[in-house]
């Protein structure tokens, strides 16, 4: 094997990913796909359709599908928040060092 296959060899994987500046958009996309997932788990515990839950936040069953769709990095946190009441929750967001 040569120098480049060994270097990352029992490394960080996020410093592999940071080296190759792509850290930033693989925990965006994590953390939606994470948030994606416990909506879609805390709907299906409220036994409301997402055409109930677009009414309720005053939106579009299209507006619902994109929140509720992993591989759709966008969301905006006044979304986030109204499907939040809407399923009895409230949303708390903490920044950490880098």
């Amino acid at each position: 094997m040569n120098n480049a296959k060994l270097k990352h060899r029992g490394g960080d994987f996020r410093d592999f990913l940071d080296e190759r500046g792509l850290l930033a958009e693989v925990e965006t996309r994590a953390l939606k796909q994470a948030v994606s997932l416990q909506l879609k788990r805390l709907l299906a515990e409220s036994s409301l359709t997402k055409a109930d839950m677009a009414v309720r936040m005053n939106t579009s069953r299209a507006a619902v599908d994109r929140l509720l769709d992993e591989s759709n990095p966008s969301l905006t946190l006044h979304t986030l928040g109204k499907a939040a009441r809407v399923l009895g929750c409230k949303v708390r967001l903490d920044l950490e060092p880098a």
